[in-house]
């Protein structure tokens, strides 16, 4: 089985094309804007983090490990969890993202993706989880559901097979996604 990261989950929903350069054209990529700034600020946001108390999340007490990294041979998947929050009553994702927006479908497919490695690592199940939009302070409550899961599983089958063929897929449609892309310069298709 091909051995896939998280973050291809969150790619392949963004633009399937990313995951293509990544694995089967290895291009040197320009690194942009959103991945620089997020890079600084994850080490003030640990930092942060281990201070602040659960209630943003809503929880009450629990444990904290962050950079977690999770791998699952059977799901050839693996991955590093920016946070994890233990309670008494589950184990919840969190996830870091430099953007004021409410969290897109892409980072919503990572996060469950986590929550995949999560029940396989520790047997139990994982239903919700937060996405942390750190230019607003704010986690935002994540259902991680079935079906979230079950998509991602597909994702993850979709990208191996697109690895297997070597067939450049179809860009997003969304054009405004290419603007800041890293990978910009290899679609001449599109520009």
């Amino acid at each position: 089985m091909i051995s896939l990261r998280v973050n291809d989950l969150k790619q392949a929903a963004y633009c399937p094309r990313i995951v293509f350069y990544q694995y089967v054209m290895p291009v040197e990529k320009k690194p942009t804007y959103k991945m620089e700034r997020g890079k600084l600020e994850e080490a003030r946001l640990d930092q942060l983090e281990q201070r602040r108390k659960l209630r943003k999340y809503g929880l009450g007490e629990g444990r904290r490990s962050f950079h977690v990294w999770l791998s699952s041979e059977r799901l050839g998947l693996s991955g590093k969890l920016d946070l994890l929050i233990e309670t008494p009553e589950g184990l919840f994702p969190v996830d870091f993202k430099w953007t004021a927006q409410e969290p897109y479908l892409n980072h919503l497919f990572q996060l469950a993706g986590y929550a995949l490695l999560l029940e396989e690592r520790h047997a139990r199940p994982v239903s919700t989880g937060f996405i942390y939009l750190i230019p607003k302070e704010d986690a935002v409550v994540i259902e991680i559901t079935e079906g979230l899961k079950t998509e991602c599983l597909r994702i993850l089958d979709e990208i191996r097979g697109m690895i297997v063929r070597e067939q450049l897929p179809e860009a997003t449609s969304f054009r405004n996604r290419c603007v800041d892309c890293e990978y910009r310069n290899y679609c001449r298709d599109i520009f």
